[in-house]
């Protein structure tokens, strides 16, 4: 048996399929392309309509282009959503499992396994991973759909993830990524005080192999002074947060559902920079909201050239069934929310030269992620990233010389560009015994 699994959406859905796609090979082989899989895999991504409407179109595809004998199964958040709506426009889908049927998939797959090969399960062979730790929000955002979708927290068991950060460990991951709807909120469904801080002890103490340990999705008020310290504290620990706080506005905010006081947002951030003075900085925010007024958006760039977040990224407002955000009157006009997208992504530009610029003739550690292909020394130059930036989202090194992927690398910063930065390699200091 084979098959093609395609994997849409966010890191939370990466790290689903990681798991999902470890149970497959242990009934068959990943096909090189749709055409030749037994079974077709599409995990969907529902969050925003041009996410639904990316995940119809690769179901359109794949269903178009289906042969006699494959089987198309669609799982994750959109057939969470839309499972009755799935089957009656597409009938070329054979099966429909909605989030966290991971196992139910895997199930499908030994059922179909009269064709398989025999094969023995491949490593990843990734330097970087997802590793998810809880899933699910008790947080009710107006324009948010993911607790109608993930349902209310669930927090991984310790050992599980422990168990999961070594399986990823094996396969070659230098580093791991903690994601959930809100990591901030973790082990407070299992009674646990301070539960981010003592999950990320327990993952620098049992994996000490792994290099890098990043968080992702933090909650704006859930940053306690413990969790600061044991990010300090810890080597492992990347000195990097993501908090997506959405705008700036309060009363943007307020209709949001979201913490909306903008004194309180910069008082959490100088504790961030006291606790960690290099720590690297992301967020989103949410622009053309209803109701949202050209002040409220000025408010929003001003913010951003103050605060100096070293990454920022940006959507704009799409209504999703359901919640409360769509029914809310003074909807923003579509070319009012491209406009202002636009004159944020130039002020986050901005910031992100001016914090990288800080960074030329200063050394720091590199995670090599591709090596160039180019044959002569001279011309060779690797890509990697630092602890200042996540994969996938945020920018590269680009260093001349040759490393391997997953090697750490120590390098100068010779130039900074918006997103990225160029760097020459430091030649490791000898011996001092």
């Amino acid at each position: 048996m084979s098959y093609y699994l395609l994997t849409l959406g966010c890191p939370k859905n990466v790290a689903d399929s990681t798991r999902l796609e470890r149970s497959l090979r242990e009934a068959g082989q990943s096909a090189a392309s749709a055409r030749n899989a037994d079974l077709l895999i599409v995990n969907t991504c529902s969050f925003i309509d041009q996410a639904k409407e990316e995940s119809i179109n690769a179901i359109l595809k794949l269903a178009l282009k289906k042969k006699a004998g494959q089987r198309l199964a669609v799982i994750g958040c959109l057939s969470q959503l839309y499972r009755k709506e799935l089957l009656a426009e597409v009938p070329e889908i054979d099966h429909v499992f909605g989030v966290e049927s991971w196992d139910r998939a895997a199930a499908l797959a030994d059922g179909l396994a009269s064709t398989a090969s025999g094969s023995t399960p491949r490593p990843q062979n990734r330097v970087s991973a997802y590793l998810k730790i809880a899933d699910g929000c008790n947080a009710r955002c107006s324009f948010c759909v993911i607790p109608r979708i993930k349902g209310r927290l669930h927090s991984l068991p310790p050992d599980a993830i422990v168990e999961e950060g070594k399986r990823l460990a094996a396969e070659g991951a230098r580093e791991l990524v903690l994601v959930a709807q809100d990591s901030t909120a973790y082990g407070r469904d299992l009674g646990m005080s301070e539960g981010l801080a003592r999950l990320l002890e327990r993952l620098a103490a049992d994996l000490p192999q792994v290099a890098w340990l990043r968080l992702m999705y933090a909650y704006p008020g859930r940053l306690s002074d413990e969790l600061l310290r044991v990010m300090a504290d810890l080597r492992q620990v990347c000195k990097y947060l993501d908090i997506p706080l959405q705008h700036s506005s309060p009363s943007v905010l307020n209709r949001m559902r979201r913490p909306s006081d903008p004194s309180q947002t910069r008082r959490m951030l100088e504790r961030l920079r006291s606790a960690m003075p290099d720590i690297a900085l992301r967020t989103t925010f949410l622009v053309g909201f209803p109701g949202e007024t050209e002040q409220d958006f000025q408010d929003l760039l001003a913010f951003v050239g103050a605060t100096k977040f070293d990454h920022v990224g940006a959507f704009m407002f799409s209504p999703q069934d359901a919640t409360p955000a769509a029914r809310m009157p003074d909807q923003v006009p579509e070319r009012v929310k491209r406009r202002r997208y636009r004159e944020l992504m130039r002020a986050a530009r901005e910031a992100s030269l001016e914090r990288n610029r800080a960074w030329v003739g200063r050394e720091t550690t590199v995670l090599v992620e591709s090596e160039s292909q180019s044959e002569k020394d001279s011309g060779a130059m690797f890509v990697g990233r630092s602890y200042r930036d996540a994969p996938e989202v945020d920018g590269f090194i680009f260093c001349k010389g040759r490393a391997s992927a997953g090697e750490m690398r120590r390098v100068r910063i010779v130039e900074a560009l918006p997103y990225d930065l160029l760097a020459e390699p430091v030649a490791p200091k000898p011996d001092s015994g």
